[in-house]
């Protein structure tokens, strides 16, 4: 791993730790289920530019979850 992965796995997975603890304590199944996905797929995933374009896919279906009012 790059210093450039290795910084953006951090970012990642600290944005899922929020994520996680909020879904966690309000009880909200789409916020828990995308902390713990940001958390856990940046260690099988070898390249930066996979690694952005997953979490921006994972967020972008967590908007579209909450947006819809799951």
């Amino acid at each position: 791993m790059n210093p450039s992965t290795l910084f953006a796995a951090v970012v990642i997975g600290s944005v899922g730790l929020g994520l996680f603890v909020y879904g966690k304590k309000q009880r909200r199944f789409p916020h828990l289920g995308a902390g713990v996905l940001l958390m856990v797929y940046p260690y099988f995933v070898p390249g930066l530019g996979a690694t952005i374009g997953i979490a921006a896919g994972v967020l972008a279906l967590l908007y579209v979850a909450t947006y819809l009012g799951l």
